[in-house]
């Protein structure tokens, strides 16, 4: 894969300059430009560097915890997998890392209470040692 960092280098310049971010909330997801990474770390695509990400936990009205999802399945003990809006996907429990609000673009969706109980169950199991 060739990796643009320079394009995204100048998306995030832009990304960086927005006043406000888009209002948000727990257990939302959203598209989310999260950019050219290092070796295999997880990526956004497209022309916004975008994948979608699950705000678990928001810290102000600016800054999230957050997980990154995908719809490439894999049977490992990092992803947790769940269907949102009629697809398989998972979120990629051992890629969660602090977000600022302005790297949203546009809401997908919100999932249930229920559900959103299991994934922090499966975030505590994850990293407990």
């Amino acid at each position: 894969m060739d990796k643009n960092f320079d394009e995204w280098n100048q998306l995030k310049i832009k990304l960086d300059g927005i006043k406000t971010p888009p209002f948000f909330n727990e257990r939302e997801i959203w598209w989310c430009s999260i950019g050219v990474n290092v070796g295999y770390e997880v990526y956004g695509k497209g022309k916004l560097f975008t994948r979608p990400v699950l705000v678990l936990k928001k810290q102000s009205g600016s800054t999230f915890i957050g997980a990154p999802m995908s719809t490439r399945l894999k049977q490992r003990p990092d992803y947790y997998q769940m269907t949102f809006n009629g697809k398989e996907v998972a979120v990629l429990l051992g890629e969660i890392r602090k977000f600022d609000g302005r790297r949203l673009a546009d809401k997908l969706g919100k999932i249930s209470e229920n559900k959103f109980q299991e994934i922090k169950n499966a975030v505590c199991k994850h990293f407990q040692p």
